[in-house]
């Protein structure tokens, strides 16, 4: 049985990590996410959700996005592969798009993501 867990040991959360994902790391457009992918140091995937407040005034909006869009990256990362790399997922979109398009376009990245690492 597959483990569709979310623990926080997979979630982008140093200050440092993050700076080097922003300066360092590939940027891809795929709407509604722009996609930040940098190979890790170490041999564990890990991801940063993030929903400007430019375009998203009330935190309850970012907030529902966040949710959205961690929930449809814990149920599809599986399609990622072993691949570990450091990701930043930005919504770019103005508005709040239904939760089946989101987890549609988080599956291709992560198909992209995979047929990447499988050419390297």
């Amino acid at each position: 049985m597959e483990d569709f867990s979310f623990p926080k040991s997979s979630r982008l959360t140093g200050k440092k990590q993050i700076s080097q994902l922003f300066t360092k790391g590939k940027s891809a457009l795929l709407f509604p996410f722009r996609t930040l992918i940098l190979p890790a140091e170490d041999n564990k995937s890990r991801v940063l959700f993030s929903v400007p407040s430019r375009n998203f005034k009330r935190a309850v909006d970012r907030n529902r996005i966040k949710r959205m869009m961690r929930e449809a990256y814990r149920l599809n990362r599986h399609r990622a592969g072993d691949a570990s790399v450091m990701i930043a997922y930005i919504y770019v979109s103005k508005e709040i798009l239904p939760y089946n398009i989101i987890q549609e376009k988080m599956i291709s990245t992560l198909c992209n993501l995979s047929s990447n690492a499988s050419k390297n």
